[in-house]
């Protein structure tokens, strides 16, 4: 009996101690918003600050081999990259049969086309413009002698 009698107790005294667990999980005894923020934000750099101790810098001997090493391996790269840009370039130039020196011809034949009409262009603007004041000059000339017949008529 004594033992059922202990095992009671401590089942009760368990019980409690749950009871007691919920009470304080809810928000009664929990502070607030802004205390709980400023304790985790505290935390924070108090951790970051720990961890920041923890780096170890490389000295200046082991910083230039690597610069060093990043270099030499970037051009190595690039200049791979290059290659095959320009084989495949070459490749496909004499699948199709286009000629890099061709195609520099008729630019250049192109260009003195564009020249030509550029010139011929002005010329014509310049016979335009003349074209446009003998216009001008002899529309007054006409609002001249018609301003002078109502003049004789009156």
């Amino acid at each position: 009996m004594a033992k059922d009698q202990n095992s009671e107790a401590a089942k009760k005294v368990a019980d409690a101690e749950k009871a007691s667990k919920k009470k304080a999980g809810k928000n009664g005894d929990r502070p607030n918003i802004f205390v709980r923020a400023a304790k985790a934000i505290a935390k924070f750099f108090k951790d970051l600050k720990g961890e920041t101790k923890k780096i170890v810098w490389p000295n200046a001997k082991t910083v230039l081999k690597n610069t060093g090493i990043v270099l030499a391996v970037v051009l190595i790269i690039g200049a791979g990259i290059w290659l095959v840009d320009w084989g495949l370039s070459e490749g496909i130039n004499a699948v199709l049969g286009i000629e890099i020196g061709a195609e520099e011809t008729t630019t250049e034949a192109a260009a003195g086309e564009t020249t030509t009409a550029a010139a011929a262009g002005e010329t014509t603007t310049a016979a335009a413009a003349e074209e446009t004041t003998t216009a001008a000059q002899e529309t007054e000339a006409a609002t001249q002698a018609a301003t002078e017949a109502a003049s004789e008529a009156e």
